[in-house]
């Protein structure tokens, strides 16, 4: 519910991002790569599943943003990108949204892998072109791999850091060496990074912001700009890879535009005026109460909620430990007795909630029960540096029955923030070594989380705290966080079937003091590098799963943040003027393999609230 900002729309806006594979040991040239055995489509294969290969083309499709923008580049710290900026760049390989653990190649014809794991090498497609029809080369992919790690953003060096080396074999071969073959899913992560033209940025400055359209080899180009307002997306008609077998029934809308709303309520009003046409709900009360239009028992609106299997990961409100009033897990913990989720649930969401207790919600990798087995022998090496409850006790957060009534949970809090030295004195929590008075602003990006931390907030003044919120907007929100300069923050550490090397950017010491990384709570803690880098390394299925709940057990009780709620299913709503394949992915909500049925298109064009 809450935005990262440019890198991590582009990040983990796709689930494949987040994959780490666990590759065979074959040293051949393949057409795709999967977790265990073989992908499920073979070389042969002419589309994937959840597609309609013969869908047509034609129409626009029409979505709405929040906040504004400045810049036309998604991949350096600077500036606030566009949505959808990386449409416009095809990488080496591609997901299929029907598998957790495959990729596909897209510019990669084939894909080799050293038997060490050790390396990996691409062979590009010689027919791959950018959009100024000059080919994409050998140099283009180490100028990209080179330019990204040096001058882009610094999560890129994060996820690249054990590959040692780039090399051109070839005008159309690419060797990635990496450090030693442990890190299982180094091949996957650089398959999937977006190929720059080397010959665009030979004359351009990639280092700044720029509103000027880069050149792309995607399926869309940028097609008009209006800055910070709206953005146009052309579907490009001689895309090279267009009837690829990745790509057949994809990419069907002829443009694409997003259009800037001030915040969620304006555009839910907009979208009802038919100034757009899909819309995905993340708050419960808006879907429940601000939908109620004849447009839908006419059938020119459709309202829907699609199941999904994406792990639903971690939302929650995110202490920054880098400030000594949050250093102390026993102020974080107590703290987290102050929202009473089933109070919200009941009366702001009307129940349409789960409360999410793992860090890998609805998946294998989730913790439960107390710790056995080889994960139970990773954490008995840190005994001594563990707090004994998370051998001893299932983590669960504090519960409620409902009523509004806190009063014992605040006195549960009470208690432990006086065993952390904090005290009332003259009205307000203090500290009392250092006087330090307990003042907390929760910093939003949306109007919406007003009515959920308003509650908590009157909670936190019975405990003498002074709180606050700030709602801003999405640019300085995401500038705020980038420089780590928040009391609490709302985030959702995103996650995949298979965690990997996206952990180490949430969690490892390293990223805790570097600016636009994704360790938001500023986590410094030796056992959780350990076990990050041992589930980075993990060799077989049993091995990440031991590493995963260990790393997810041990974060519970570091109470680093205040757990939210998920749901599992896409909710959404939509004007009656596409058609949709038959089989919905499982991974990934698929809008890129809708297309227009003009009949319908017709028939909304010629509806009063349209026009």
């Amino acid at each position: 519910m809450a935005s990262r900002g440019k890198i991590i729309r582009y990040f983990f806006s796709s689930a494949a991002l987040l994959l780490a594979v666990l590759f065979s040991s074959a040293h051949a040239d393949e057409h795709g790569i999967a977790m265990f055995g073989k992908p499920k489509y073979g070389s042969e294969f002419t589309h994937f599943d959840y597609v309609n290969p013969e869908a047509p083309k034609g129409g626009d499709l029409n979505l709405a943003a929040i906040g504004s923008f400045d810049s036309l580049n998604p991949y350096i710290l600077k500036g606030v990108a566009a949505n959808g900026v990386s449409s416009i760049y095809d990488s080496l390989l591609v997901s299929s949204d029907d598998e957790p653990f495959s990729k596909y190649g897209l510019l990669a014809k084939s894909i080799k892998l050293a038997e060490d794991r050790s390396w990996v090498e691409f062979e590009l497609r010689p027919e791959a072109k950018w959009h100024d029809g000059k080919p994409i080369t050998a140099d283009d992919v180490v100028f990209s791999f080179e330019t990204l790690t040096t001058k882009g953003h610094p999560v890129f060096r994060s996820y690249y850091r054990e590959v040692t080396a780039a090399e051109k074999l070839g005008e159309y071969k690419v060797r990635f060496t990496f450090k030693d073959g442990s890190n299982r899913e180094l091949p996957l992560i650089i398959g999937q990074m977006a190929i720059l033209p080397k010959h665009y940025y030979e004359a351009v400055d990639f280092t700044k912001t720029t509103l000027e359209p880069p050149l792309g080899s995607g399926p869309y180009k940028i097609d008009s700009v209006d800055p910070g307002k709206s953005i146009r997306y052309a579907r490009v008609d001689n895309y090279w890879a267009k009837n690829l077998p990745v790509n057949k029934g994809r990419y069907n809308f002829d443009f694409i535009t997003y259009d800037y709303y001030r915040d969620a309520t304006v555009a839910v009003e907009a979208f009802k005026a038919g100034e757009y046409d899909f819309r995905e709900e993340n708050i419960s009360k808006v879907w429940n109460t601000a939908y109620d239009m004849p447009e839908i028992k006419d059938g020119l609106v459709i309202k829907n909620e699609i199941p999904h299997r994406i792990p639903t990961g971690m939302q929650a409100f995110v202490f920054n430990t880098r400030l000594s009033k949050f250093s102390d897990a026993r102020v974080r913990k107590a703290l987290a007795y102050a929202f009473d989720f089933e109070w919200t649930n009941k009366n702001l969401f009307n129940g349409a909630y789960t409360r999410t207790e793992s860090y890998f919600s609805n998946s294998d990798f989730a913790s439960s029960g107390l710790p056995e087995g080889k994960e139970l022998e990773l954490l008995k090496q840190f005994r001594d540096k563990l707090p004994d409850e998370v051998f001893t006790k299932e983590y669960h957060p504090p519960l409620t029955d409902g009523s509004g009534n806190s009063r014992n949970n605040l006195l549960i809090a009470r208690d432990m923030l006086k065993e952390a030295d904090w005290e009332i004195s003259e009205g307000s929590l203090t500290n009392s070594k250092t006087g330090e008075k307990m003042e907390i602003e929760f910093l939003l990006s949306s109007p919406a989380f007003e009515r959920v931390i308003g509650p908590m907030i009157l909670n936190l003044k019975k405990l003498g705290i002074k709180a606050t919120m700030r709602t801003v907007d999405s640019a300085q929100y995401i500038k705020r966080q980038e420089s780590f300069d928040f009391n609490v923050v709302v985030n959702v550490f995103g996650q995949s079937n298979a965690p990997g090397n996206e952990q180490i950017d949430y969690w490892h010491s390293s990223r805790a003091n570097i600016k636009g990384s994704n360790n938001l709570a500023g986590v410094k803690d030796p056992v959780i590098d350990f076990l990050t880098e041992k589930l980075v390394k993990a060799s077989t299925k049993e091995e990440l799963l031991a590493a995963t709940h260990a790393l997810d057990r041990v974060l519970l009780h570091g109470y680093y943040v205040i757990p939210n709620w998920h749901v599992r299913v896409f909710r959404v709503i939509y004007w009656n003027k596409f058609d949709l394949p038959k089989i919905f992915p499982l991974y990934s909500l698929g809008i890129e393999n809708w297309w227009i049925d003009p009949e319908k298109a017709a028939r909304i064009s010629g509806y009063p609230a349209k026009k």
